[in-house]
Protein backbone atom coordinates (compact mmCIF):
# COMPACT_ATOMS: atom_id res chain seq x y z
CA UNK A 1 0.00 0.00 0.00
CA UNK A 2 1.46 2.93 -1.35
CA UNK A 3 0.95 6.77 -2.42
CA UNK A 4 -2.51 8.71 -1.99
CA UNK A 5 -3.64 7.79 1.92
CA UNK A 6 -3.13 11.26 3.61
CA UNK A 7 -4.86 12.95 1.12
CA UNK A 8 -7.68 10.00 1.05
CA UNK A 9 -7.96 10.65 4.65
CA UNK A 10 -8.58 14.59 4.24
CA UNK A 11 -10.95 14.19 1.46
CA UNK A 12 -13.06 11.48 3.44
CA UNK A 13 -12.53 14.11 6.56
CA UNK A 14 -13.98 16.67 4.06
CA UNK A 15 -16.62 14.72 2.91
CA UNK A 16 -18.13 14.28 6.67
CA UNK A 17 -17.66 18.35 7.58
CA UNK A 18 -19.27 18.58 4.38
CA UNK A 19 -22.03 17.75 5.99
CA UNK A 20 -22.79 20.92 8.51
CA UNK A 21 -22.06 23.10 6.12
CA UNK A 22 -24.41 25.73 5.36
CA UNK A 23 -24.73 25.50 1.58
CA UNK A 24 -24.08 21.72 1.54
CA UNK A 25 -27.59 21.09 0.21
CA UNK A 26 -27.80 23.47 -2.55
CA UNK A 27 -24.56 22.20 -3.94
CA UNK A 28 -25.66 18.81 -3.64
CA UNK A 29 -29.28 19.71 -5.51
CA UNK A 30 -27.02 21.09 -8.67
CA UNK A 31 -25.02 17.83 -8.55
CA UNK A 32 -28.25 16.08 -8.66
CA UNK A 33 -29.68 18.26 -11.92
CA UNK A 34 -26.90 18.51 -13.54
CA UNK A 35 -26.31 14.45 -13.60
CA UNK A 36 -30.03 14.20 -15.19
CA UNK A 37 -29.43 17.21 -17.61
CA UNK A 38 -26.07 15.26 -18.78
CA UNK A 39 -27.64 11.92 -18.81
CA UNK A 40 -30.44 13.17 -21.11
CA UNK A 41 -33.11 13.36 -19.20
CA UNK A 42 -32.47 9.95 -17.15
CA UNK A 43 -33.56 9.81 -14.16
CA UNK A 44 -33.24 5.82 -13.04
CA UNK A 45 -30.04 5.79 -10.96
CA UNK A 46 -29.16 2.38 -12.11
CA UNK A 47 -28.97 3.58 -16.02
CA UNK A 48 -27.65 6.96 -15.19
CA UNK A 49 -24.08 6.07 -12.78
CA UNK A 50 -23.42 10.16 -12.60
CA UNK A 51 -26.51 10.17 -11.21
CA UNK A 52 -26.40 7.60 -8.89
CA UNK A 53 -23.17 8.79 -7.55
CA UNK A 54 -24.70 12.09 -6.74
CA UNK A 55 -27.23 10.93 -4.83
CA UNK A 56 -25.19 8.88 -3.13
CA UNK A 57 -23.18 12.00 -2.02
CA UNK A 58 -26.34 13.86 -1.14
CA UNK A 59 -27.44 10.92 1.08
CA UNK A 60 -23.92 10.54 2.51
CA UNK A 61 -24.51 14.10 3.59
CA UNK A 62 -27.92 13.52 4.80
CA UNK A 63 -29.99 15.47 2.22
CA UNK A 64 -34.00 14.76 2.97
CA UNK A 65 -35.30 12.25 0.04
CA UNK A 66 -37.78 15.28 -1.18
CA UNK A 67 -34.70 17.80 -1.44
CA UNK A 68 -33.06 14.95 -3.55
CA UNK A 69 -36.87 14.28 -5.67
CA UNK A 70 -36.76 18.06 -6.44
CA UNK A 71 -33.39 18.35 -7.49
CA UNK A 72 -33.95 15.31 -9.76
CA UNK A 73 -37.33 17.05 -11.36
CA UNK A 74 -35.03 19.96 -12.13
CA UNK A 75 -33.15 18.35 -14.68
CA UNK A 76 -35.67 17.38 -17.20
CA UNK A 77 -38.72 18.35 -18.50
CA UNK A 78 -40.17 22.09 -20.23
CA UNK A 79 -39.29 23.65 -16.61
CA UNK A 80 -35.58 22.17 -16.11
CA UNK A 81 -32.83 24.45 -15.10
CA UNK A 82 -29.88 25.82 -17.42
CA UNK A 83 -27.08 24.18 -15.52
CA UNK A 84 -24.24 23.19 -16.95
CA UNK A 85 -20.61 22.27 -15.28
CA UNK A 86 -17.57 24.25 -16.13
CA UNK A 87 -13.88 23.06 -15.21
CA UNK A 88 -11.55 25.86 -14.15
CA UNK A 89 -8.01 25.41 -14.32
CA UNK A 90 -5.69 27.87 -12.22
CA UNK A 91 -2.56 28.29 -10.33
CA UNK A 92 -2.51 29.22 -6.36
CA UNK A 93 0.58 30.20 -4.28
CA UNK A 94 4.01 28.06 -4.01
CA UNK A 95 3.64 26.20 -7.63
CA UNK A 96 0.22 24.59 -6.68
CA UNK A 97 -2.15 23.74 -9.87
CA UNK A 98 -5.79 23.67 -9.42
CA UNK A 99 -8.31 21.86 -11.14
CA UNK A 100 -11.85 23.83 -9.81
CA UNK A 101 -15.07 21.98 -10.28
CA UNK A 102 -17.95 24.37 -10.71
CA UNK A 103 -21.98 23.81 -11.42
CA UNK A 104 -23.12 27.20 -12.47
CA UNK A 105 -26.49 29.05 -14.66
CA UNK A 106 -23.74 32.13 -14.97
CA UNK A 107 -20.65 31.07 -16.34
CA UNK A 108 -19.59 34.42 -16.81
CA UNK A 109 -20.40 35.19 -12.92
CA UNK A 110 -18.87 32.41 -11.76
CA UNK A 111 -15.51 32.60 -14.10
CA UNK A 112 -15.34 36.62 -11.87
CA UNK A 113 -16.10 34.88 -8.47
CA UNK A 114 -13.03 32.67 -9.24
CA UNK A 115 -10.74 35.24 -10.80
CA UNK A 116 -11.09 37.32 -8.37
CA UNK A 117 -10.87 35.16 -5.07
CA UNK A 118 -7.54 33.63 -7.05
CA UNK A 119 -6.01 37.03 -7.49
CA UNK A 120 -7.29 38.00 -3.89
CA UNK A 121 -4.77 34.42 -2.93
CA UNK A 122 -1.82 34.98 -4.96
CA UNK A 123 -3.09 33.19 -7.60
CA UNK A 124 -4.72 33.15 -11.20
CA UNK A 125 -6.94 31.96 -13.33
CA UNK A 126 -5.32 29.67 -16.29
CA UNK A 127 -6.35 29.14 -19.76
CA UNK A 128 -8.38 25.98 -20.61
CA UNK A 129 -5.84 23.58 -20.86
CA UNK A 130 -3.18 24.42 -19.11
CA UNK A 131 -3.36 22.39 -15.77
CA UNK A 132 -5.78 19.43 -16.47
CA UNK A 133 -3.15 17.16 -18.74
CA UNK A 134 -1.32 17.29 -15.37
CA UNK A 135 -4.14 15.26 -13.48
CA UNK A 136 -5.50 11.60 -13.78
CA UNK A 137 -9.61 11.58 -13.95
CA UNK A 138 -9.91 8.23 -11.67
CA UNK A 139 -12.72 7.44 -8.83
CA UNK A 140 -12.09 6.91 -5.19
CA UNK A 141 -13.95 4.69 -2.53
CA UNK A 142 -13.07 4.57 1.29
CA UNK A 143 -14.43 1.79 3.43
CA UNK A 144 -14.56 1.76 7.21
CA UNK A 145 -12.21 -0.83 8.81
CA UNK A 146 -15.13 -1.99 11.41
CA UNK A 147 -17.37 -2.79 8.13
CA UNK A 148 -14.34 -5.19 6.08
CA UNK A 149 -11.08 -6.83 6.67
CA UNK A 150 -7.94 -6.11 4.52
CA UNK A 151 -8.36 -9.27 2.10
CA UNK A 152 -11.51 -8.14 1.13
CA UNK A 153 -10.42 -4.97 0.11
CA UNK A 154 -7.50 -6.04 -1.76
CA UNK A 155 -10.41 -8.31 -3.65
CA UNK A 156 -13.10 -5.54 -4.76
CA UNK A 157 -9.83 -3.44 -5.54
CA UNK A 158 -8.61 -6.23 -8.38
CA UNK A 159 -11.93 -6.39 -9.53
CA UNK A 160 -12.12 -3.08 -9.64
CA UNK A 161 -8.22 -2.91 -11.40
CA UNK A 162 -7.37 -0.32 -8.85
CA UNK A 163 -4.39 1.45 -9.38
CA UNK A 164 -3.44 2.17 -5.67
CA UNK A 165 -5.04 0.93 -2.15
CA UNK A 166 -4.40 2.59 1.10
CA UNK A 167 -5.23 2.56 4.58
CA UNK A 168 -4.58 4.74 8.04
CA UNK A 169 -5.62 4.21 11.35
CA UNK A 170 -9.34 3.82 10.48
CA UNK A 171 -10.20 3.02 6.38
CA UNK A 172 -8.81 1.39 3.56
CA UNK A 173 -8.77 3.79 0.50
CA UNK A 174 -8.86 2.56 -3.32
CA UNK A 175 -8.03 4.01 -6.22
CA UNK A 176 -9.53 2.97 -9.41
CA UNK A 177 -10.26 3.59 -12.78
CA UNK A 178 -13.21 6.20 -13.59
CA UNK A 179 -14.40 3.89 -16.33
CA UNK A 180 -15.04 0.63 -13.49
CA UNK A 181 -17.42 3.38 -11.69
CA UNK A 182 -20.34 1.92 -13.02
CA UNK A 183 -18.74 -1.55 -11.57
CA UNK A 184 -18.74 -0.16 -8.15
CA UNK A 185 -21.86 -1.65 -6.37
CA UNK A 186 -21.48 -4.56 -8.56
CA UNK A 187 -18.37 -5.82 -6.75
CA UNK A 188 -19.15 -4.58 -3.37
CA UNK A 189 -21.11 -7.60 -2.36
CA UNK A 190 -23.19 -5.58 0.69
CA UNK A 191 -20.02 -4.53 1.93
CA UNK A 192 -20.95 -1.06 3.16
CA UNK A 193 -18.21 2.28 1.60
CA UNK A 194 -17.90 5.67 3.42
CA UNK A 195 -17.73 7.40 0.49
CA UNK A 196 -17.27 7.25 -3.49
CA UNK A 197 -16.24 10.06 -5.72
CA UNK A 198 -15.11 10.68 -8.28
CA UNK A 199 -11.25 11.83 -8.22
CA UNK A 200 -8.58 14.10 -10.41
CA UNK A 201 -4.66 12.95 -9.33
CA UNK A 202 -2.02 15.02 -9.97
CA UNK A 203 0.79 13.05 -12.54
CA UNK A 204 3.61 15.00 -10.33
CA UNK A 205 2.97 16.12 -6.81
CA UNK A 206 4.64 18.39 -4.91
CA UNK A 207 5.44 18.45 -0.59
CA UNK A 208 5.66 21.64 0.83
CA UNK A 209 6.02 22.80 4.66
CA UNK A 210 3.50 22.64 7.20
CA UNK A 211 2.74 26.44 6.99
CA UNK A 212 2.75 26.36 3.33
CA UNK A 213 0.42 23.18 2.70
CA UNK A 214 -1.80 24.54 5.64
CA UNK A 215 -2.69 27.95 3.42
CA UNK A 216 -3.18 25.95 0.37
CA UNK A 217 -5.72 23.78 2.45
CA UNK A 218 -7.22 26.65 3.56
CA UNK A 219 -7.54 28.30 0.33
CA UNK A 220 -9.05 25.20 -1.23
CA UNK A 221 -11.88 25.38 1.81
CA UNK A 222 -12.69 28.77 0.89
CA UNK A 223 -13.16 28.06 -3.04
CA UNK A 224 -15.53 25.44 -1.86
CA UNK A 225 -17.72 27.69 0.43
CA UNK A 226 -18.06 29.64 -3.32
CA UNK A 227 -21.89 28.68 -4.21
CA UNK A 228 -20.91 27.28 -7.43
CA UNK A 229 -17.98 25.45 -6.48
CA UNK A 230 -18.41 21.46 -6.20
CA UNK A 231 -14.90 20.55 -5.21
CA UNK A 232 -11.32 21.75 -5.86
CA UNK A 233 -8.04 19.55 -6.35
CA UNK A 234 -4.65 20.49 -6.55
CA UNK A 235 -0.97 19.06 -6.95
CA UNK A 236 -0.22 18.74 -3.38
CA UNK A 237 1.51 14.84 -2.53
Amino acid sequence: MSGHSKWANIKRKKGVNDKIKANVFAKMSHLITIAVIEGGGIIDPVNNVKLRLAMDKAKFSNMPKENIKRAIEKGFGPNRIMLKEVIYEGFGPYGVFLLILSTTDNSNRTTSEIRNFLEKNSGKLGTQGSVAYLFKKCAFVSFQKTEVNEEAVFKIGEELQAFDINEDESHFFVFFPFNNFGLLKTHLNNIKYDLAEIDYLPSTPIVLDSDKEKRILDIVEALEDLDDVQRVFTNLG
